[in-house]
């Protein structure tokens, strides 16, 4: 059978119901599962088994919804977190710590900008932020021997600048290190960064995805293509045995396709705690299915503001990819060929 179209997967994807089975997902409203032998628990924990213990790191709803999402992208697997920050975090927090460093395009969303250059700098962690524009030079000058990730945005936000995914991907996989976006606002719908050369993909599901204003939450989704044994030594937390769980070594036990969400959730989630709740998987689950079709809504509306705004006697300038002669309408065409998103920011006249 051919892979589902992406507005079937909206709808069916993460969860197929099995004869008499619900139709919607269920929610599963428990913190913790029950076993019969004290063997079969000691499977999970040593991760020798499948299934669920503590729905602090994992819940059969959640994995629902991020089986979904993971489809959407076209990942191998994926993680719903208690927000997009929290998925931002864990992502480069997986990769990189105390004494390493990070390549970060400067164009990116307020707070994940903070968070980088703030709060993982005060962890040890430094970061060297590139322009969205930069050349190849610019972009490979600013890689040092301890750089363990690169990181972007696919559509920024709010200043709208649009990434050339394929060019970060290029430096990224030159210099031995993944490629992270964040996908929030052009959503799968518009854009799949992974086919464009990215690893690793987050988003903030509170905005188009939830579509409600509902419930806050984020997700990670790994391509599953990067090859972390081909660089052991600049990734010992998915290459060499973790002595918190049990000597597990990631990358050899669970392969590319697994590895970085099973270490994310193993070391991070059991650590920080950042979880969703079933209750918002449920809910986002159900934004996830109009997404296709309210997307195309977005779009549509955004491209109409922008125009207005552009044509007002009391507007300077809009950044809107969509519009022909933007900064970024050609390269918008090639990654985002079905529109960008909702959003059209103004710039008002100087001295006013």
């Amino acid at each position: 059978m051919k892979p589902y179209r992406i507005e079937t997967t909206c709808v069916q994807g993460g969860y197929t119901p099995k004869n008499g089975e619900p139709r919607q997902i269920p929610i599963v409203q428990s913190t913790t599962f029950k076993y019969d032998t004290g063997e079969d628990m000691g499977k999970l924990f040593d991760l020798e088994a499948s299934g669920y213990f503590y729905t602090r790191l994992q819940n059969p709803t959640n994995d629902y919804v991020a089986a979904k999402i993971a489809a959407l992208e076209g990942g191998t697997a994926a993680m719903l977190t208690s927000s997009g920050q929290a998925a931002n975090f864990f992502a480069m927090f997986n990769l990189a710590s105390c004494g390493d460093h990070m390549v970060a395009s400067s164009s990116i969303y307020g707070g994940t900008f903070n968070l980088i250059s703030v709060t993982m700098a005060k962890m040890g962690i430094e970061t060297t932020f590139v322009s969205p524009d930069c050349t190849d030079e610019e972009l490979n000058a600013a890689f040092r021997p301890n750089t363990k990730l690169v990181f972007g945005e696919t559509i920024a936000n709010p200043a709208l600048t649009v990434l050339d995914i394929e060019q970060f991907a290029r430096a990224a996989h030159a210099h031995g290190v993944p490629l992270i976006i964040d996908n929030t606002f052009a959503t799968p719908v518009n854009c799949r960064p992974i086919e464009w050369g990215a690893d690793i993909v987050t988003h903030s599901t509170t905005k188009y995805m939830d579509g409600h204003g509902a419930c806050v939450g984020g997700a990670i989704v790994d391509g599953g293509k990067f090859d972390w044994m081909a660089h052991k030594e600049k990734f010992p937390g998915l290459c060499t045995p973790d002595e918190s769980y049990h000597g597990i070594t990631y990358a050899e036990k669970f392969g590319r396709s697994g590895a970085f969400i099973t270490k994310c959730t193993a070391q991070l989630m059991r650590d920080f705690g950042s979880i969703q709740s079933p209750q918002h998987a449920f809910y986002l689950n159900l934004g996830l299915e109009s997404l296709h079709v309210r997307m195309a809504r977005h779009c549509e509306n955004g491209q109409k503001v922008a125009e207005f705004l552009q044509k007002h006697p009391k507007v300077l300038r809009v950044s809107y990819c969509g519009l022909p002669g933007d900064k970024y309408y050609e390269r918008a065409k090639k990654y985002l060929p079905n529109g960008s998103c909702g959003v059209a920011p103004p710039a008002p006249p100087t001295g006013r």
